[in-house]
């Protein structure tokens, strides 16, 4: 029955929800994840029950609250980190919301489950002789480089994320009112103000690198292009970043969803400064420099699962790694 359930699930978060492929793709995970969880338990159980003795798969509306409490417990004697835990958790709870909405369910087994408490760290971010040096470090000779000042010029500017950063298209590019209109979570459209220093770049890069791109099909309208002339990633934006961040002296310890808190700058460089945190629907306070710097939201959402332990590799046990990534084979004894 999970499957049937499963698939009806990931409709629902694409045709009624409208959420990310990215955000749907979290969300299965965290339900093949409880599936895994389940299964595990059976098999552990089956040792237990003498031989031929039915051990079926638990459904859904079998589990109950104990069940979870369990589970939690369970992954905190795995030493999975709380911010895990609760990303888990959290696509467990949306679930079981299909579900009753649904009318699979009648009642709600994780209605009271608490998710675990995250500690609200404030993030380390840069100054600006920092964003400056880091800047500097672009190489304006190569074609790349045009391009690549350009969008941290945008992200400087605007405070997107990366996701929204690598979707812009050129039509949606309002330079003549000082706008740029962006495509955000959940297909969320909003206009977005961008500097002057933020459209001149953009001018060097479009007349300097990307009319000599022979871009690939559909990608016409995409505003940042690789040197093959299709749409950037996320992964290489990070990467792009963390190269200049490192060649402008920043500590290599810091990860670039640290770095471009960069619109407390806007005085310094003439920038448009957005109302409230750049037009960015539902944004949340645990990260405190974002009531300062509208950039202060990760540049890289969900990208991997921070661990808190290592991967052992004792014969028949489980570690968080291969909690996370589904390496059961290495730890579930054969199936009879």
């Amino acid at each position: 029955m999970w499957p049937s359930y499963i698939k009806g699930f990931h409709a629902y978060l694409l045709l009624e929800r409208s959420m990310s492929g990215n955000t749907i793709e979290a969300y299965l995970r965290d339900i093949g994840k409880l599936v895994q969880y389940l299964d595990l338990q059976r098999l552990a159980k089956a040792e237990t029950l003498s031989e031929g003795q039915p051990n079926p798969m638990r459904n859904p509306g079998d589990l109950a609250l104990t069940d979870f409490q369990k589970m939690l417990k369970w992954l905190n004697e795995l030493g999975l980190d709380v911010r895990s835990q609760a990303r888990l958790i959290s696509g467990i709870k949306a679930f079981y919301r299909y579900l009753l909405v649904e009318d699979i369910l009648q009642t709600d087994p994780t209605e009271m489950l608490e998710t675990p408490k995250l500690d609200r760290k404030i993030p380390e971010v840069l100054n600006y002789d920092e964003i400056q040096r880091m800047l500097a470090a672009i190489d304006h000779s190569d074609p790349l480089g045009l391009r690549n000042r350009a969008m941290v010029e945008t992200l400087y500017a605007c405070g997107l994320r990366v996701t929204e950063l690598i979707n812009l298209r050129i039509s949606n590019l309002h330079f003549d009112v000082g706008f740029v209109k962006v495509l955000g979570k959940n297909d969320k459209e909003r206009l977005v103000p961008i500097g002057e220093e933020a459209v001149k770049h953009i001018g060097f890069y479009v007349e300097g690198m990307r009319r000599h791109l022979k871009i690939k099909k559909d990608n016409e309208n995409v505003l940042f292009l690789n040197r093959r002339g299709s749409k950037l990633t996320r992964i290489m934006v990070f990467l792009i970043i963390k190269d200049l961040a490192k060649k402008g002296g920043h500590r290599e310890e810091h990860q670039p969803a640290h770095l471009p808190t960069l619109l407390c700058h806007a005085p310094h460089r003439g920038r448009c400064r957005p109302q409230g945190r750049a037009g960015h629907a539902g944004s949340r306070e645990h990260h405190h420099h974002r009531d300062l710097h509208p950039l202060g939201h990760r540049l890289f959402e969900g990208d991997g699962v921070e661990f808190s332990s290592e991967e052992r590799g004792d014969a028949g046990t489980l570690t968080v790694r291969q909690f996370v990534r589904g390496s059961w084979s290495q730890v579930l004894p054969p199936r009879p």
